[in-house]
This record gives structure tokens, sequence and C-alpha cells, in this order.
């Protein structure tokens, strides 16, 4: 989505977009209730799996990260859906966890694939 000219992150440059994604998790979601919206990436290194665990993570990244929560293993090892909502309908630009008919059942106008 376009993000706010407010938003005071330094996220590199995003071409004035930004992605959301909120997680399933509820360590996760309790860790976001208490410190706020965290501008994170995926845990793993480009081209290799997404890790399911702290200790996978670590084993992908070592010292690059300071801290690993261990919260058990993750619950959904499908990658996240990406939707593009920049333009006038919403477009589906990575089918993962979320099938694009479950979106439909949301935004039935939503489209799939690249414009």
């Amino acid at each position: 989505m376009e993000h706010s000219p407010s938003l005071q992150w330094d996220l590199g440059d995003t071409g004035g977009v930004i992605a959301v994604r909120m997680p399933l998790h509820p360590v996760a979601l309790e860790v976001l209730r208490e410190v706020g919206p965290m501008a994170v990436t995926t845990a793993n290194k480009l081209g290799s799996p997404s890790p399911l665990t702290a200790e996978e993570a670590r084993e992908q990244l070592e010292y690059s990260v300071r801290v690993y929560l261990e919260a058990g293993p993750a619950v959904d090892p499908w990658p996240s859906t990406v939707v593009d909502v920049t333009g006038d309908v919403p477009r589906v630009l990575r089918v993962g966890s979320i099938p694009v008919e479950k979106l439909r059942d949301v935004v039935p106008e939503i489209l799939e694939g690249e414009a």
C-alpha cells in the first residue's frame, strides 16, 4: 500500500509503498501489543526456505540477528499471500496461506497475477 508521508521509519528505497504483515501466532501478537508496529522482514536469506523455528532462523542468519524469540514451530509453513492495494482494484501478487477464493469472500472483484 502507499505509505503515509508521516511515516518516520527509514525503510530504505520503497518507491513510496510498504507491505503490511499481520501474524496469527499468539506470541507475535503479544509482542506487537506490547511494542506496537514493527518494521521487519522475513527471517530467511533470499532464496532460502522460510525457517519454521528460531533454531532454523539462527542457522541461516547467525549473528546478523541479535535476539531470536523461540515460541515453538511456526504453525503455518506457507508463505504470506501478497495483495497490492495501490490501484483501484486489489490484486493478488503472490498466493500463499490465504487462497484467492477466501479473499474473494471479502473482496469479490480482487484480481490475480501481475498487472
